[in-house]
């Protein structure tokens, strides 16, 4: 399985030459990021806002007839904020199992998860985890659901970065959250290919549409 960091909270996740791309954003709408502009062949929204459902901007590949998905996706209902959706609506956690490996994108996770939620989320090999705080959960909350998982890899999202100027101004950086982990990895490249290269905890990946000094790298 390969998983890259477009961005924000867009991964692409790939196995046996299938491809899902998870909360896309739409232009403009994450400052600091180009445009995304992948192909795949599902597409995957963990709620409804334009930073996380723009869906044209993926070109679905097609699928030939005899070809069969390697994922199995289970969906968690959960909300986007602290008081059932009342601020900002649902979320939905997606868990993709190709039979090798699990991965679960969280989305805009804004609440404490139910004890039978918890229970679905272990054994996980990967964490796509928001930990920016505002708008999702924060640091220390994304630190304490990892303690309650316990997934082999974290990889943290949705947060902001003062060195390469992306991610929105209102939500935190991922510091606050790696100080909370025991072992942490810094990555200079948005792809991890093989989750048992790593004896870290926490990968923190770079966003492969970054803009950086004008350009796109």
């Amino acid at each position: 399985m390969k998983i890259e960091w477009i961005g924000h909270s867009c991964f692409k996740v790939e196995s046996g030459g299938y491809s899902i791309i998870t909360d896309p954003y739409s232009e403009g709408s994450v400052p600091g990021l180009a445009p995304v502009k992948e192909e795949a062949n599902l597409i995957l929204c963990s709620h409804e806002h334009g930073d996380h459902n723009a869906r044209t901007c993926v070109t679905v590949k097609e699928t030939p007839e005899n070809a069969v998905c390697p994922f199995q996706i289970t969906k968690i209902e959960t909300y986007h904020d602290e008081v059932k959706g009342a601020k900002r609506g649902p979320n939905v956690i997606h868990i993709l199992d190709d039979g090798e490996n699990k991965v679960a994108h969280f989305g805009d996770l804004g609440c404490e998860l139910e004890p039978e939620q918890l229970e679905k989320l272990k054994g996980l090999d990967v964490a796509l985890i928001p930990v920016g705080g505002f708008y999702t959960i924060d640091a220390v909350q994304a630190a304490d659901l990892v303690r309650q998982i316990k997934p082999r890899i974290v990889v943290p999202m949705h947060y902001r970065s003062e060195a390469d100027a992306f991610g929105f101004q209102v939500i935190g950086t991922v510091d606050t959250f790696t100080e909370c982990m025991r072992s942490v990895m810094t990555c200079f490249r948005s792809e991890i290919e093989s989750i048992y290269e790593y004896d870290a905890q926490v990968i923190v990946l770079q966003p492969k549409n970054r803009i950086k000094s004008g350009m796109h790298v």
